[in-house]
């Protein structure tokens, strides 16, 4: 249905999209006034993308792997990939609770490191 609108009308879209982005009046030449107006956002656009996907990327990779904690995590648990805060780590001690997955993939681990030992 609005494919079938957009077709119907494309003269109309057309023309309203040339003139809000800048390419319908003149200048200079015809993109004179998208890239002095409408364009010159893009690298902006772009720029501040950019920042925000790293910051984001950056945050995720650091921080604490259990779901919904947004702390730093300094402390690896052997045994398993997690990297964990201090508030999460069940050998660093703190008050608070613990996630109850990652204390049973540590206690997995210590039992077969145990019985590997034996």
């Amino acid at each position: 249905m609005g494919v079938a609108v957009l077709i119907a009308f494309f003269d109309a879209v057309r023309h309203w999209l040339a003139l809000h982005t800048g390419t319908l009046h003149g200048g200079p030449d015809i993109y004179y006034n998208f890239w002095s107006g409408f364009g010159s956002d893009l690298g902006e656009a772009t720029l501040i993308s950019a920042v925000g996907l790293g910051v984001y990327t950056g945050v995720r990779k650091v921080n604490c792997h259990t779901k919904g904690c947004w702390r730093i995590g300094h402390h690896p648990l052997e045994g398993t990939p997690y990297i964990l805060c201090r508030h999460h780590h069940p050998n660093v001690p703190t008050e608070g609770a613990s996630h109850e997955h990652i204390l049973e993939e540590h206690r997995k681990y210590k039992e077969a490191r145990d019985g590997r030992n034996s």
